[in-house]
């Protein structure tokens, strides 16, 4: 039996610019040691598009290209990366502390765009919309429900946190910032990112799908640390993943949109047992 291809990774020093190192003072029972420790690096990217700011991100630095291709696919600037021009750091920063931090999107000539429309609802999107039911039908008009008919069997999912947990470098050093995964339809684990953003992490991850031509995400699952949020949900919507699953639960606005959108929600994935909530048929005994 051929042996499953390795995910991509971030590279060591990929890996190393992620953590910064800090003083701390360690309280023990009796003493307190002043010593130096790894926490997670997190630094302001601003998306521009047209060389107009779009949207400011707090990331992880690192596959910044990837997060803003992503970023662009999940919040529906562009349908294809055939809408994409150029994508590339800015070479002049307003200040030294900026250098790094801004990236420029170029959209191909005729390609519309809405620029305050989509500022708004990126608001709207981080306010959590004016209610529940009006985030859900915003999110339905935007990209439409899945008309995916992927299933995946129970043991699919054997191990699957376990593999993106020992990918984690950035996590093992710090204990401080998230991941994402992409798993194949065969349950090979593609791609793994991490980020101090849940949702920067997904957006890296449907990056990196995003520039090797692997849109849209049919029969392909997401996979992330912590909860399952409404935003979680909504950026598999945009790749049309018909699948997350996450080692926590799903917020309520989650399984609301997962249900109306074709999307199954794996929760509590720990071990051999898990809850599956959302379209509940995507998930199916081995052999059925």
């Amino acid at each position: 039996m051929p042996s499953e291809p390795s995910p991509d990774l971030p590279t060591s020093a990929e890996a190393e610019e992620s953590v910064h190192t800090v003083s701390v003072a360690r309280f023990g029972r009796d003493s307190v040691i002043d010593c130096r420790d790894a926490v997670a690096c997190e630094e302001p990217l601003e998306i521009q598009l047209s060389g107009a700011p779009l949207a400011v991100v707090m990331r992880t630095p690192g596959h910044d290209e990837e997060l803003a291709l992503g970023f662009l696919v999940t919040e529906r600037v562009i349908q294809s990366l055939d809408d994409l021009l150029s994508l590339r750091h800015c070479s002049i920063a307003p200040h030294p502390e900026a250098e790094g931090n801004v990236m420029r999107v170029l959209l191909r000539p005729g390609v519309p765009v809405d620029l305050e429309g989509l500022r708004r609802n990126l608001y709207a999107s981080a306010s959590c919309g004016i209610c529940g039911k009006a985030t859900i039908e915003n999110a339905l008009r935007i990209a439409k429900p899945l008309d995916d008919s992927a299933r995946f069997p129970r043991s699919f999912f054997s191990r699957l946190m376990e593999r993106m947990r020992s990918a984690q470098r950035a996590f093992e050093r710090t204990g401080g910032i998230h991941a994402a995964a992409l798993v194949a339809p065969e349950g090979a684990l593609l791609v793994v990112r991490e980020d101090v953003g849940r949702h920067n992490a997904v957006d890296k991850v449907v990056g990196w799908a995003a520039g090797r031509g692997m849109l849209p995400l049919g029969g392909h699952a997401l996979l992330v640390s912590g909860r399952i949020s409404y935003e979680i949900v909504q950026k598999a919507l945009a790749a049309r993943i018909p699948l997350v699953a996450a080692v926590s639960a799903p917020t309520s606005l989650a399984t609301r949109l997962a249900e109306q959108a074709g999307i199954g929600l794996v929760g509590f994935l720990r071990g051999p047992g898990f809850n599956v909530y959302g379209r509940r048929e995507r998930v199916a005994e081995d052999g059925a």
